[in-house]
């Protein structure tokens, strides 16, 4: 599917303020046209390879556009940001504002099935170990 075509039918040519691209390498052209002048393009994947090495003015040519490569350290640093960070998704799920789909559920011993799954990507989403 054209996902940028996609997007600009679903927002009615609005567009993205924020794309949060996992994928990398071959979707990263396609994200930044998904965006709203001023938006922001988080890469925070590699599933096809690494955004490849780019010209700064390609954020100018999509609207003056941010671009981050967030790590995880950088924002919970300390434990103190990591309880704050956890007690705040856990309660987004606990009252209703967030709602996390398990897509996949496995006994627990069907571990290592699981395990094959996942890494044939054989699974999308959230997949859990029920004991």
């Amino acid at each position: 599917e054209d996902f940028v075509a996609r997007v600009k039918q679903i927002s009615r040519n609005e567009l993205c303020d924020v794309v949060y691209d996992g994928v990398g390498k071959t979707t990263f052209p396609g994200s930044l046209s998904c965006l709203k002048p001023r938006g922001l393009f988080v890469s925070f994947g590699n599933a096809s390879g690494p955004v490849p090495p780019f010209s700064i003015a390609e954020l100018n040519n999509h609207g003056s556009l941010f671009a981050t490569r967030p790590k995880l350290n950088d924002y919970i640093g300390k434990r103190s940001e990591l309880l704050e960070g956890a007690d705040t998704l856990f309660a987004a799920v606990i009252n209703g504002k967030l709602h996390v789909p398990i897509n996949h559920a496995y006994a627990l011993k069907d571990a290592a099935k699981a395990h094959i799954d996942l890494e044939s990507r054989a699974t999308t989403g959230a997949s859990i170990l029920k004991p």
